[in-house]
């Protein structure tokens, strides 16, 4: 991984000059999130502040025990925390009751997993619609044609009625990124998003999310994996629950570059 033309925010909560010029997406105000275990109390997630701009690409890493896992379900509004604020695209998610948060949810984030969660009897147009199908401003006919574009944005428009078992892995992670992307959410989570993927489908699939991030999304990249971080724009990382670093990258390396010079596999 090169470090160098890396340097450190002044402080965990400001954002980096190349996210200053969007608005702000995330922001975390000394957040905690403790867990009975028990008779003991795990601290999982301590005073964790910071706040994520739109266009940024951001990668979060951790070690096992760091609480990564606790602050993606934070980010994801699948967890609440015990204490601190957290705002989504300008919205109190903390006080916010089940429901709404699912909504929330829902409108404001596409997530995209290490094992994909595709339905596997079902076609990758009806995967992609499932996010639609609890937004009201769209019939059949709108999530379908929708779904059809958000396939054809990620490069298989010649996939669309293949069921997740006809499908390879890469192919099955670019239907759920087209899911993620489908609602046209504030930010894109991915966890841990080429985890499963050998190596050249990995660098694929960081081509892909580059791409995305040069239209203007916002990524968050939760990953234990160090080389991803040279591909984004800024790497927040965590031990003990706590930001023990908040780096900007500025020699972002090419994932297309690099996958060009990855040796072809015979078959």
């Amino acid at each position: 991984m090169k470090t160098e033309n890396i340097h450190t925010h002044n402080s965990p909560a400001s954002p980096s000059p190349k996210g200053a010029r969007g608005k702000e997406i995330i922001r975390l105000e000394h957040i905690a999130r403790d867990f009975h275990v028990g008779d003991e109390v795990v601290h999982a997630l301590r005073d964790v502040s910071f706040t994520i701009r739109e266009g940024e690409f951001v990668t979060i890493m951790g070690s096992s025990g760091s609480g990564k896992s606790t602050l993606l379900n934070t980010l994801g509004c699948l967890d609440t925390p015990t204490r601190g604020e957290y705002y989504l695209d300008g919205t109190s998610v903390r006080t916010m009751g089940k429901n709404s948060r699912a909504t929330l949810r829902n409108r404001k984030i596409g997530f995209v997993f290490q094992s994909y969660n595709l339905l596997p009897k079902t076609t990758a147009i009806e995967n992609v619609e499932l996010p639609l199908l609890y937004n009201p401003s769209y019939n059949a006919s709108s999530r379908k044609q929708k779904a059809i574009e958000s396939l054809k944005a990620v490069g298989l428009g010649d996939r669309l009625n293949h069921r997740s078992n006809q499908m390879s892995g890469g192919q099955m992670q670019r239907v759920a990124i087209a899911r993620a992307l489908v609602n046209d959410p504030a930010v894109i989570l991915a966890d841990e998003a080429t985890g499963n993927l050998d190596t050249r489908t990995s660098y694929d699939i960081l081509v892909l999310f580059q791409r995305l991030h040069a239209e203007g999304r916002t990524i968050i990249f939760v990953t234990h994996n160090p080389e991803i971080s040279t591909y984004s724009g800024r790497n927040i990382l965590l031990k003990d629950g706590r930001v023990v670093a908040d780096t900007e990258n500025n020699t972002i390396q090419s994932a297309a570059e690099a996958f060009a010079k990855l040796p072809v596999e015979e078959d």
